[in-house]
């Protein structure tokens, strides 16, 4: 330790440490811009100069060493008389355009400006004008001529989201940030970017010109998308969510979240958004009122339940993006029908076995992030999990040995990372790889071996477990899970994933004739690895009850439509991979007609008189049935899996994915998402290697049939990312929806353009 003295206080800080560490650690504050806690020091804006005795010169706080026994002064005569010259210069080009700026009231400029800025400026000449640019759909660059060059945009790119999307060209006054030839920011972080930004000069292009910061209520959340579970505020004006910004915690989300999380609300207010309980009445579509539609639902569950010589034959399907405490009403609501037939693993294959077990991530988020050694298997990890795998690379960029296992896809952007390509059906093999075991071998703890979503999506999903399972036994790694869902790990402690309480799972329970259905949270055909047969068992289903936010293809199957609200307008706790549980509120008043998905589930239990409905709150709910000791409830421990081969027929094998911007509901409708290169991922990807076995190339057509006769006509995209003798295949979009499945084995064939409709 290092001990100096800041402003009067004597302060010890570690050795390597910098001034601006010691001024905080003493309680000064240092006007700054270009430095930023988790981004690499630039030393450029100067606005941070302070005066350390026997400098001959004012030093920038943000780029000094302590020394023993310095002596620093950061308010005397000498450093504001520096910081005052240095904000003469940063506002000479600066535009006068507080009163219409987005930034304007969260400003740093703005308020440093009111302390160590002159009331007028010597400055006479014209302001240099930087012209606007079009960076993408999210972050809008339209008044560069506000740019202070501090470059966090530049770093954290580069840094943080692994990819330098913008940089700084030309020098003098003629310096400007711009993306690489025109191209657009496209990175998943890239939200981040607006809040790094201390001038305004990139701000939210789907929030530009909408409100004033000062208007709106904030209200802190839990982002609904993944099970990272990032911590976020969510801004509200009249009742409306305007904008989405970071909370930060360090344990979980740092002070970052991915567009993911930042730009979905807009789906919202989207066009199908169901605000009114709907009922089919010979034939047609009405709207109704709460009343007449629970009590259609009530008799028509009440009937099921009566004529079932099964129980097993009344199903639910459930969003793993619900709340813990609809789950757990949604799990106790079908215990008192009498059936086990429920499930919130939609993209779980059907022969996934997790029986007793709990699964999580196994450690800390930080833990991780500070692992010697990671082998993800079966994950497409900037789709996946955006922040974890954030962190995960910073990991990488501090020397541990990261592997990466999946049949390729998007660039993880870890250039230290091993990244080994292959197909589901060879996973399991492809973990005896001389660089899982060289990643592994390192002597140290904090060792990994991560299973991902496509592993829960595979047929073969046995044999990577088995295998996952006895390389962490050997090796000593902690086994962990990636999840799926926003409340993935609570969807296994509320007892509702079929993989793991043995019941009928969501690809089996609707086979034969279902009596009743109720489909609680989620579009079934979109977010189900195989959405046609599910669709096909709910048309067959004697009885659907549909609950969403969002008609979607509902009225397609179902015969009641109740609108319950999102996270946005309820109440709730996710648990996240890290088995931690956290409660938000609603931070707006339902929409229409709209009522809390637990609520309604409350209701529908007293009407079918069952035992232990009678709560007042989710508060309630959630004391009710959630583990008082959740940690301790947490296993990953799984059963001995059936590893027997899986049959492939056809010449290739497919490989799935869900985009980040089709993972659920919400974010399919999210516009200004949908208009990102990320939302459009090609239909059809295959290896060069592939491609010349087929004799096609890029943009040629190429028809699929998959293992159960599915079929997909689509242009083929040739990527030297992805694995020999595989096609990847992007999950929860409608235009590849003619796919019955989307593992095993597939039939490629080249179409002939005059045969392809146009």
């Amino acid at each position: 330790m290092v001990e100096l003295e800041i402003d009067g206080v004597k302060v010890e800080v570690a050795e390597g440490s910098m001034l601006m560490d010691a001024a905080e650690k003493a309680g000064s504050y240092v006007p700054h811009f270009c430095y930023h806690k988790k981004l690499s020091i630039a030393a450029n804006c100067r606005m941070c100069l302070v005066d350390v005795e026997k400098a001959p010169k004012p030093l920038p706080a943000c780029a000094t060493p302590v020394s023993p026994g310095m002596i620093v002064r950061t308010k005397s005569e000498k450093a504001v008389n520096a910081q005052k010259s240095v904000m003469e210069f940063l506002l000479i080009n600066h535009p006068l355009d507080c009163p219409i700026c987005d930034q304007g009231g969260e400003c740093q400029l703005q308020d440093i400006a009111v302390g160590y800025g002159g009331v007028s400026s010597r400055y006479q000449e014209e302001k240099r004008v930087v012209f606007y640019k079009d960076i993408g759909p999210l972050v809008s660059a339209q008044e560069m001529s506000r740019c202070i060059h501090c470059t966090r945009c530049v770093r954290f790119g580069q840094e943080v989201a692994g990819v330098m999307e913008l940089g700084m060209a030309n020098r003098g006054e003629h310096s400007e940030i711009l993306s690489f030839v025109g191209n657009s920011v496209d990175s998943e972080l890239s939200g981040n970017m607006i809040d790094l930004c201390p001038v305004g000069a990139l701000t939210s292009k789907p929030f530009r010109y909408n409100a004033r910061t000062w208007e709106m209520a904030r209200r802190k959340s839990v982002a609904a998308h993944d099970s990272l579970g990032s911590n976020v505020v969510v801004q509200v004006k009249a009742d409306k969510v305007m904008r989405i910004v970071p909370q930060e915690n360090d344990s979980v989300n740092e002070c970052w979240i991915s567009d993911r999380d930042r730009f979905s609300y807009e789906g919202l207010l989207s066009t199908d958004r169901l605000t009114e309980p709907m009922i089919k009445k010979n034939g047609q579509w009405v709207t109704t009122d709460w009343q007449t539609a629970l009590n259609v639902a009530f008799e028509g569950l009440k009937k099921a339940r009566r004529e079932s010589t099964d129980l097993n034959s009344i199903a639910m399907l459930v969003s793993p993006n619900s709340s813990f405490e609809e789950m757990a009403l949604a799990k106790a609501l079908m215990t008192g029908l009498g059936s086990t037939s429920i499930d919130a693993g939609l993209r779980h294959s059907a022969n996934l076995s997790l029986v007793g077990a709990k699964p999580w991530l196994g450690t800390s988020i930080q833990q991780l992030a500070d692992a010697e050694s990671i082998v993800v298997v079966g994950a497409d990890p900037r789709n996946d999990q955006p922040l974890l795998t954030q962190r995960i690379r910073q990991a990488a960029k501090q020397g541990a040995r990261v592997v990466l296992v999946n049949a390729g896809g998007l660039d993880p952007l870890m250039p230290k990372a091993v990244w080994l390509k292959a197909a589901p059906s060879k996973w399991a093999d492809t973990l005896n790889h001389h660089a899982v075991a060289n990643a592994l071998s390192a002597p140290e703890g904090g060792k990994f071996v991560l299973i991902g979503q496509q592993v829960l999506m595979s047929p073969f999903a046995g044999q990577v477990l088995a295998k996952a399972v006895e390389l962490a036994k050997s090796t000593g790694a902690t086994l962990g899970f990636l999840g799926d869902g926003a409340n993935w790990v609570g969807s296994f402690v509320a007892g509702i994933q079929a993989s793991a309480h043995g019941g009928k799972n969501a690809q089996t329970m609707l086979d034969g004739k279902a009596k009743a259905a109720i489909v609680f949270g989620a579009e079934p055909d979109l977010d189900s690895v195989q959405g046609q047969k599910i669709v096909r068992g709910l048309i067959d289903a004697e009885f659907v009850v549909q609950a969403s936010a969002f008609v979607g293809n509902a009225k397609q199957y179902a015969d009641v439509l109740l609108p319950i609200a999102p996270s946005t307008e309820t109440s709730g706790t996710f648990i996240n991979i890290a088995g931690t549980a956290q409660t938000f509120k609603a931070a707006v008043r339902p929409l229409g007609e709209t009522r809390p998905g637990w609520k309604v589930l409350r209701v529908l239990g007293n009407l079918l008189g069952l035992e232990g409905f009678e709560f007042n709150s989710s508060e309630e709910v959630l004391k009710a049935f959630l583990p008082a000791n959740l940690a301790a409830s947490l296993s990953n421990t799984i059963p001995e899996q059936t590893v027997a081969g899986v049959a492939l027929s056809g010449n290739l094998e497919l490989a799935a994915f869900a985009p980040i911007y089709d993972t659920d509901a919400l974010v399919r409708r999210a516009d200004s998402l949908r208009k990102t290169k990320a939302a459009k991922p090609a239909l059809a990807q295959i290896s060069a290697q592939t491609a010349g076995l087929l004799g096609v190339k890029s943009g040629d057509k190429i028809q699929l049939t998959d293992s159960e006769g599915g079929t997909l006509r689509a242009a083929v995209l040739v990527n030297k990312t992805i694995a020999d003798n595989t096609v990847l295949v992007p999950m929860g979009r409608v235009d590849s929806q003619s796919l019955r499945t989307v593992f095993g084995g597939v039939t490629v064939e080249a179409v002939v353009a005059s045969e392809v409709q146009a």
